[in-house]
């Protein structure tokens, strides 16, 4: 009996246990893929013992007036967060729908049947009024910067970026995490760019720890919202 009553228990722990771990699943998501560039497989090459101080073969040898601009994959480029969304919405509906029907029998044949007369008169009357108002507004801003790598170079010569920084204080931590494509044109001789220059940028601030998990509804909770007919 002891046994029975402590493996129910135990079910109902596993139970309890797995329903919390299923109010904890992260999000999905935004950025995927690589974050940064897979390194190269190390190359050795042979110096030519020309006497030149400059080896074009060398890793860090660049040609005295070539633009050092990001365009190879490996190569860092900063992007500076400077995102502002304004959205609103208004929505207004109003319908008026009125009807009426008469019937009146003041004056009937003599043939007629003699339950046939104005006691048969009818008058219908109906209305329909609908109205309905709606708002919704949106204003987010998002600035900052984040450096990342180039993991690709497009055959026009675009590159594709991702990159991601993370921030850890005392038991939470935070990241940021970026993708899009760049125009190398559009790069500062700073090796910067803004991300409203960026194509198909993807932005994700997230956090981990407690203030992450006092945002986060309960496990009961969230079952009943779910099987909840209101």
């Amino acid at each position: 009996m002891i046994i029975r009553s402590f493996a129910r228990v135990a079910v109902a722990m596993a139970t309890l246990s797995l329903a919390a771990g299923c109010a904890l699943i992260p999000p999905e998501p935004i950025v995927t893929g690589p974050l940064t560039a897979p390194p190269p497989p190390p190359v050795m090459p042979a110096a030519v013992p020309n006497g030149s101080i400059y080896q074009p073969i060398v890793y860090g040898n660049y040609p005295l007036f070539e633009d050092r601009r990001p365009r190879n994959a490996g190569d860092v480029v900063t992007i500076v967060l400077n995102e502002r969304m304004n959205a609103a919405k208004a929505v207004a509906t109003n319908t008026n729908r009125t009807g009426a029907a008469t019937l009146g029998l003041n004056a009937v044949p003599a043939i007629a049947p003699s339950w046939l007369g104005a006691q048969q008169n009818a008058d219908f009357s109906g209305a329909n009024t609908a109205a309905g108002t709606g708002n919704s507004s949106a204003n987010n801003t998002f600035t900052g910067t984040i450096t990342t790598t180039v993991i690709g170079v497009l055959p026009n010569g675009n590159l594709q970026v991702a990159g991601e920084k993370q921030i850890a204080i005392n038991r939470g931590s935070e990241y940021v995490r970026f993708s899009g494509v760049v125009d190398p044109r559009s790069i500062t001789g700073a090796g910067t760019v803004s991300s409203i220059q960026v194509a198909d940028a993807r932005i994700e601030y997230r956090s981990k720890g407690t203030m992450d998990e006092v945002q986060t509804m309960g496990w009961l909770q969230r079952f009943f919202l779910n099987i909840s007919p209101f």
